[in-house]
């Protein structure tokens, strides 16, 4: 009997980036909120070497992440689809719209390059239409429907971050374009009133979830963490309106519910920090749930870096002396927590490309 020949490596590899863009998960995209937000913080903080060696990786993994969504959807669009369309899964695509946002932050931060910003902003406006549209109005007519304890969990709360991340850059775009300072300043107002509106929403339908239903460790998957995260943008986007009221005679008459909301989601962020430690530790000491990378997990280190810089803006903004210290301290946090991650990542990498060859679909036959 003649022996198989063994597949070459060029092979072998070629077919395993092929089954991971396959596989890949909506939610990918959390990979670049996270590095970020946490290279702004650090930009904030006088750390310049780690925000910008963070947002060079940041420029490359935006680019390597469309590229392979794209691919997906030329080669594999009903997975793509049949995620898009599911309540567990299709919120994952907003982290699109908010990592495209918060790397045109990072354009003008690091380089003062607006222009580009303001290309970004374009791009995630129509990418917020699209996928809000589209996965709201698919989940409201969809015949099948998945119950609340099987359907909604915190990856929903990514539909809020992407409001607010659009809130987020319209404000800080009005500071360069004059032209349009009124016009940018109302929208991202608008923004965040609408952000916090769907935070309401939705907030009130998770925690029930979270009160009235059985809840396993399995259950508590890290985009609960955007339970804070959405929060902490919330401010951020507040404390640049607070900023923003000289230039916007509107914004002056609401400065009193300016502040007070904003500081009311700081206050709510700030709550669900102790309540999230306090779930991780039952589900991964008391119920030795396993600790193994996931692309979720860049959902849980987004809201980290998001609440050192939200803290740091609301802080400057309404000149809250006592909360500096804070977001000093924070940033550490929010740094170890995207090492641990971007430390799994490399490793899930490395064995997705270095899969056995039994173990590969059509290969390994």
């Amino acid at each position: 009997m003649q022996q198989r020949k063994a597949p070459l490596p060029g092979t072998v590899l070629l077919a395993n980036m092929r089954d991971g863009i396959r596989q890949l998960a909506p939610s990918y995209f959390g990979m670049v909120m996270a590095t970020g937000i946490v290279s702004n913080a650090a930009h904030l903080l006088h750390m310049p070497l780690i925000a910008m060696a963070l947002f060079r990786l940041n420029m490359a993994a935006y680019a390597v992440l469309w590229a392979c969504t794209i691919l997906r959807l030329l080669y594999h669009g009903r997975e793509l689809r049949n995620d898009l369309f599911d309540h567990a899964k299709g919120p994952g695509f907003f982290t699109a719209v908010a990592a495209t946002c918060i790397l045109g932050m990072q354009f003008i931060l690091l380089q003062g390059d607006f222009r580009t910003a303001a290309i970004l902003w374009a791009a995630a406006v129509v990418l917020w239409l699209l996928i809000t549209y589209t996965i709201f109005a698919t989940f409201t007519v969809k015949e099948n429907k998945p119950g609340l304890s099987e359907g909604i969990n915190g990856a929903w709360l990514l539909a809020v971050v992407s409001t607010q991340a659009l809130a987020v850059l319209s404000a800080k775009l009005s500071e360069h374009f004059e032209t349009h300072r009124l016009i940018l300043n109302f929208f991202a107002f608008s923004m965040w009133l609408w952000g916090g509106m769907q935070y309401i929403w939705m907030i009130s339908l998770i925690f029930y979830r979270y009160t009235f239903f059985k809840f396993s460790p399995g259950d508590l998957s890290p985009p609960y963490w955007i339970n804070m995260g959405a929060m902490a943008i919330s401010t951020l986007a507040g404390s640049l309106l607070i900023i923003n009221t000289p230039h916007a005679p509107f914004l002056l008459s609401t400065l009193a519910f300016l502040k007070g909301f904003t500081v009311f989601y700081w206050a709510t962020g700030t709550w669900w920090i102790p309540m999230l430690v306090i779930l991780a530790f039952w589900r991964h000491v008391r119920k030795r749930f396993p600790l193994a990378y996931d692309p979720l997990y860049w959902g849980a280190v987004f809201p980290l870096g998001m609440y050192t810089a939200c803290t740091h803006e609301m802080a400057e903004a309404m000149d809250l002396w006592f909360l500096k210290p804070l977001p000093m301290y924070f940033i550490y946090v929010a740094l170890t927590a995207w090492g641990l991650t971007f430390f799994g990542f490399v490793r899930h990498f490395t064995r997705l490309l270095l899969k056995p060859v039994d173990q590969l679909p059509g290969l390994g036959k």
